[in-house]
């Protein structure tokens, strides 16, 4: 396959007006470390933002940056972190648990919407961008959106643009809101607590005037892949706690006194909690055992995550941990990937999704991975997508 590596938006133009003459489909991607990401793209030639990279402006002041899309990740987070600010949405790394390669970009980021355990707190990656610039399948260039937030009415491009996975467009450029760095990090460890029983903690922790950035919990069957071995025996139930050192300590005693009768508690400091956050962030537990086993990624409502987890054990082989107070599920399966059954359960316990993040090739091409969409939205994903891309120019296939 030809790859483009544009070093310019007048070339990521020129590259797709000339593949749109030639009927020529184009596989978008940033720094290719989620190509994995849904269903194989049937294209012929492929289309990276890779040589698009730089800040173009960066107001700490203000807290908001504007980046080429091509601008590792890296380099962001320097950037930021220079400044005492960070990202607010904690995007994961997925090379372990996806067995890629390449460099995360911030326009990858956004177009696959990552958003980490901070999401709780910060909103998701969406909820940070401003605005973007973007190349649409007509090869017009086009502008979304701009530095600050503000209400919108009709179609929100930005919005839609976040998540897309490059089936819309190329973003060529993204300005997105920064937060600042908290002075103080802890995390709250409740030890031994079975599945429904940390939702209920996480729950009630959720409900206190605590403001918790990060709640999830880690069954005893993946606790030990965490930290080294270092946290207690039996499962691990996770609260963190961000901000100025007093406040951190206020609301630290506030979880403890209305919590801490429920489960053996333990506290962690800022380079532990760091670690571990890490971890549960690029889901640690299930980079290790090979790429081929099928991992998938549920949102559910909160309580409904263990009762899912239930069910689904009587009938497959599964391994889970929880993020996001629950809503967030990371299933191994044993064998193949039960999508039918699974999201079968999934409309049980009221509703929710499930996307297929990693498995072998043969069982990819067999199921749907992303959640099949109810009629009227899927005739309106397909309105968009005839809009701004009218020929199915970019990324043919990869939602299915």
């Amino acid at each position: 396959m030809i790859l483009h590596a544009p070093r310019s938006e007048a070339e990521v133009v020129e590259i797709v007006r000339g593949a749109l003459a030639g009927a020529t489909p184009l596989a978008l991607q940033g720094g290719g470390t989620r190509a994995g990401f849904g269903h194989a793209v049937a294209a012929e030639a492929g289309l990276s933002t890779s040589a698009l990279s730089g800040i173009l402006r960066y107001t700490p002041g203000e807290m908001v940056m504007t980046a080429l899309a091509g601008t590792p990740l890296e380099e962001v987070e320097a950037a930021l972190a220079g400044q005492g600010q960070r990202l607010a949405f904690e995007p994961a790394d997925h090379r372990p648990a996806m067995g890629t390669q390449g460099v995360p970009t911030i326009g990858g980021v956004f177009a696959a919407n990552v958003s980490g355990p901070r999401r709780i707190a910060g909103g998701a990656a969406r909820d940070s961008l401003l605005g973007i610039r973007f190349v649409n399948g007509r090869g017009e260039a086009l502008s979304a959106g701009g530095r600050v937030m503000k209400n919108v009415t009709g179609l929100d491009l930005v919005k839609l643009m976040a998540g897309s996975y490059g089936t819309l467009g190329l973003m060529t450029e993204v300005t997105f809101r920064v937060l600042p760095q908290p002075e103080r990090v802890e995390t709250l460890v409740f030890s031994g607590l079975e599945d429904q029983a940390a939702a209920e903690l996480m729950a009630a922790a959720m409900a206190l005037p605590a403001d918790v950035s990060g709640a999830a919990h880690l069954p005893e069957s993946v606790r030990g892949r965490f930290l080294a071995g270092a946290l207690p025996e039996g499962a691990a139930t996770l609260l963190r706690l961000e901000g100025h050192a007093a406040s951190v300590a206020i609301r630290a005693e506030t979880l403890t006194r209305a919590l801490g009768a429920r489960a053996p508690l333990q506290r962690l400091g800022p380079e532990q909690s760091e670690s571990l956050w890490r971890a549960v962030r690029d889901i640690h537990p299930y980079a290790e055992d090979g790429t081929q086993r099928p991992l998938w990624r549920v949102s559910v409502a909160p309580m409904a995550g263990p009762g899912l987890v239930a069910a689904l054990r009587m009938e497959a082989g599964v391994d889970a941990f929880y993020d996001w107070q629950g809503g967030l599920v990371w299933l191994r399966m044993e064998a193949e990937p039960e999508a039918a059954l699974l999201r079968g359960l999934i409309a049980k316990a009221g509703g929710g999704h499930a996307t297929l993040l990693r498995a072998n090739p043969a069982a990819r091409a067999a199921i749907p991975a992303f959640e099949p969409q109810p009629a009227p939205l899927a005739a309106l994903a397909a309105r968009v997508k005839a809009s701004l891309d009218p020929h199915g120019l970019f990324n043919p296939g990869r939602m299915g």
